[in-house]
Formats: structure tokens, C-alpha cells, sequence
């Protein structure tokens, strides 16, 4: 969601007052209005939850078959009259067919389930033109962000949450408890004026995944021409040779790590900033600006997308072998082997830095691997607050310092090798090290105590520049209070 979503309290699955378990279904009669795909899925929903369902058609008899044998389909007078609330599942466009049962449907709670086609396509909410219509019924907007797969294969395997507004808190606590029933967490968005804001979320494309996409993106362009400047411009220009051929595999090869890599430090990098911020300042009551909030909330996404791209380097890497310029590579090197009448090629120093080279990638994949499948909501939603804190914090950072390990052994000492620097350039791995270096020495400077322990103190309440009351033990074993300045 938008940082307004996230600003609007979240009621979860509350509703009722003082009441935590939804009404019973026994008994309760439910109205859909429409025999399209979602209500199908929603009569399909209702009748497995336990509902009476009445839905309303105009052609009950074609459209009967198409629904569950336990559900009435009749004519939408008909269905309007057996139910208290009713789901209009029609379009738009369609709301003014329903002014023939303006008398049937005095006193009903409608909750409109509808979206547009575009973002803000019509100044009104579909929910709001809805009202306008029928005044004297009371217009819930809600379940338009459920897809109709969610509603038939049950709340388990989607989207959980059941966005409610409306002018009205007993119609609106009235749908909540029929969400609950349903399995889904309803969530109370406000008044009428945010149906506009929940019509326009399901329209939404990847709202949170842009600046990290772009993020990526434009990393992944500048390590990919400064490979191609070092890998297939620099011997072109110097020796006359074609390496055009690289470009596909090895040249994208060398550059998706480097995007992993610095995108995986720019997931810790926000977090010291922000420590940084609070031990400068000296509370942690200071709002941070807006590009560091932005950036905070933006690291699941970034997180995910340096797991993509470290995904991508292993797959690429296994497929290099499989070139057939590899081969001629490697056909070439044994003939010229066989001509100087070499034995052996084999060098100590490079088969163990190789060895422990792809031992620690693999390590650091892995880590990876965890830290991504813990992101997933289904996952972390079954881990306590500090088993999820260890393995994004803690293991995300030994994930960092492998990583970081596993650079360290490519370059091995070639960083010191004057025939790497192609046009003055220095080799791309160093240049991938700048961010996370900084982003482990900054770990340790605030893992020592003295540091650790006033952050720890300023994320606890604690405010520079105030007089705090404190708890001192006593030699006796006892505790004694009194006051001093924070600054102390």
C-alpha cells in the first residue's frame, strides 16, 4: 500500500465490540446480485462457509447450473427480498437496472464489490454512485480487492485481507463478520470516502516494486557498459580481437553479481543511516527524511530483486561450460599445451582460491535463499517478531560478509595486477566492495558496547538533552530511584 494505507488504522480481524468471534452463519441469508465469474466464486465461498445464498439473475434458469446445487438462483426481485445484505457483483455501468427494486431494497445493506478499468476513471466511486442511487440503503464497499481464484480456493492460498468502508458502523460490522466467516481478515479502511482509495489498489501495478525495478535497472545498465567497455571495447581497441561473442553470456555473466551484490548492501545501508541519524540527533523521535523512509520500506523488494539477480549468476554460471566458445576455448589451450609439450598446467594457488570461490558463493546463496522465502507473507507470518529479526537482520548480514567473501576470493590478489586495469579502469569487483565494506565496518563500529549501548538506549525511550528518572541497585541488593540529566 501508499504510505496514506499505511497511516489508516488496521482493525484486523476485530468485529465486534468487546467481541472477538464473528456470528454464527446458521440461519443468515446472503444475496448476490449477478451470475458472473466472481459472483460464482462468491456464491461458491458463501455456501461453503455455511450462508444461505440467494443469488439474483436475470435468466435464473440458463444461469442456474453454473452455480452450487446448495445455492437459490432466482429472479433479482425475488433474491433481493430474502436477504438483508446482498452483494451487487454487476458492473458500473449496469447499477441502473437494479432502480426497478429501489422498494425491495429499502432497509438492505448493498456491499459493492466492483473496480474500474483505470485509476480514478469516474470523480465518484463506483461504492458512492452506488449510494446515489439507492439512498435508502446502506452501501458497503468491500471484497474488491479478493480476486475471484482467492474466493474459490478459500483464504489460505491468497490475499487474506478484506477492505471495508463505509458511512455506516453497524452495516460495516455486519460484512466484517461475514468476511470472517468466510476466512479473510477484514479491515476497517473508514467512512465512504476511501472506496475511491480501495477501487484504485487493485489497478495498481507493483506500486512498491518501481523505484527498486528502476533501482535495479540502472545498476544492472552501468555495470553492464563498464564490463563491456573492460571485456569487449578495451581488446578490440588494443589487440584487434572480436570478443562481440561475450556480450549474450559472460559480459551479463560479471554484471548480475555486481547488482546483487551492491543491491544487498543497499538493504542494510538504510538501517545504519538511520542509526546514524538517531545517535546525532539523539532521540528517535525525529521524523527521518522523506528519501531514508522511502528507502526503509523499499528493502523487502530490494532484497528480493538482489536474490533474483544472485538466482540468475548461478544459472549463467553452470551454463558457461556449455558455450561452444568454451570449448574451442578450451580445445585451443590443450593443442597449445601439447605443442610446448607441457605436462601439467596446474596451479596450487588458483585451483584452491576456485574451490573456496564457488564453496562460499554457494554458501552465500543459500543464506539468500533464506532470507527471501522468509520474506514471503505466508512464511513470516508464522515466525515470532525475533525469529523473523535474526534471519533479516542477523543472517542478512552474514549473508553480506560471505558475500563479501566470496568477491574477496575472485579478485584474490589480481586487484593488484596493473594488466586488470583496462583503459585505467580498475576491475569491476572492486568497485562492487565500496558500498558493502562500508555497510560492515559501520555494523561493528555500532556493535561496540559503548555505542551499542546508547542506541539501544535512544530506541528505548531515552532523549538527549531531558531529565530521565532511573532504577539503581543497591549494595543491600535493593533498588533506589532518583533523577539525572540524559546527557549524563
Amino acid at each position: 500500500m501508499s504510505r496514506g494505507d499505511m497511516a489508516k488504522p488496521l482493525l484486523g480481524h476485530r468485529s465486534t465490540e468487546g467481541d472477538s468471534s464473528p456470528t454464527a452463519p446458521a440461519g443468515r441469508t446472503v444475496g448476490v446480485l449477478g451470475s458472473g465469474d466472481f459472483a460464482r466464486s462468491l456464491a461458491v465461498r458463501l455456501v461453503c462457509s455455511g450462508f444461505r445464498v440467494v443469488v439474483g439473475s436475470r435468466n435464473p434458469k440458463r444461469k442456474a447450473s453454473l452455480f452450487p446445487a446448495a445455492a437459490e438462483v432466482t429472479f433479482q426481485a425475488e433474491a433481493a427480498k430474502k436477504a438483508d445484505v446482498i452483494f451487487v457483483a454487476i458492473f458500473r455501468e449496469h447499477y441502473s437496472t437494479l432502480c426497478d427494486l429501489a422498494d425491495v431494497l429499502v432497509g438492505k445493506i448493498l456491499v459493492d464489490v466492483s473496480n474500474n478499468t483505470e485509476i480514478n476513471h469516474h470523480k465518484e466511486s463506483n461504492a458512492e454512485y452506488l449510494a446515489s442511487l439507492f439512498p435508502a440503503c446502506t452501501v458497503v464497499k468491500g471484497f474488491n480487492v479478493v480476486s475471484a481464484w482467492t474466493l474459490q480456493s478459500g483464504a489460505r492460498d491468497g490475499n487474506k485481507q478484506v477492505l471495508i468502508c463505509s458511512n455506516n458502523q453497524e452495516a460495516k460490522r455486519t460484512v466484517a463478520e461475514i468476511a470472517q466467516v468466510m476466512g479473510f481478515t477484514p479491515v476497517d479502511m473508514g467512512c465512504m470516502s476511501s472506496a475511491c482509495e480501495i477501487e484504485n489498489i487493485p489497478l495498481r501495478l507493483l506500486p512498491a516494486w518501481k523505484i527498486p525495478v528502476f533501482l535495479a535497472l540502472g545498476l544492472f545498465l552501468c555495470f553492464f557498459t563498464y564490463n563491456l567497455i573492460r571485456q569487449v571495447i578495451h581488446p578490440y581497441i588494443r589487440e584487434q580481437k572480436n570478443k562481440l561473442y561475450k556480450i549474450p553470456i559472460e559480459v551479463v555473466n560479471t554484471t548480475l553479481p555486481c547488482v546483487s551484490y551492491v543491491m544487498l548492501s543497499l538493504v542494510y545501508l538504510p538501517g545504519v543511516l538511520a542509526a546514524c541519524s538517531q545517535l546525532y540527533y539523539g532521540t528517535k523521535y525525529r521524523r527521518f527524511p522523506d528519501w531514508l523512509d522511502q528507502w526503509l520500506q523499499h528493502r523487502k523488494q530490494i532484497g528480493l530483486l538482489s536474490f533474483f539477480c544472485a538466482a540468475l549468476h548461478a544459472v549463467y554460471s553452470l551454463c558457461l561450460p556449455m558455450r561452444r566458445s568454451h570449448r574451442y576455448l578450451l580445445i585451443e589451450t590443450a593443442v597449445k599445451q601439447a605443442v610446448e609439450k607441457k605436462m601439467t598446467i596446474w596451479v596450487e594457488e588458483e585451483v584452491w582460491r576456485m574451490e573456496i570461490y564457488i564453496s562460499v558463493g554457494i554458501i552465500a546463496l543459500g543464506l539468500l535463499s533464506v532470507l527471501a522465502i522468509t520474506s514471503l507473507p505466508s512464511i513470516a507470518n508464522s515466525l515470532n517478531w525475533r525469529e523473523f529479526s535474526f534471519i533479516q537482520s542477523s543472517l542478512g548480514f552474514i549473508a553480506l560478509v560471505i558475500s563479501t567473501l566470496h568477491t574477496l576470493t575472485y579478485g584474490w590478489s589480481r586487484a593488484f595486477d596493473e594488466n586488470q586495469y583496462k583503459f585505467y579502469l580498475p576491475p569491476t569487483y572492486t568497485l562492487t566492495l565500496l558500498v558493502p565494506c562500508t555497510v560492515i565496518i559501520a555494523k561493528v563500529i555500532f556493535s561496540l558496547p559503548c555505542i551499542r549501548h546508547r542506541l539501544l538506549r535512544i530506541r528505548r525511550g531515552w532523549e538527549k538533552g531531558r531529565y530521565v528518572k532511573f532504577v539503581l541497585p543497591s549494595a543491600t541488593g535493593e533498588f533506589s530511584s532518583g533523577e539525572t540529566s540524559s546527557n549524563v
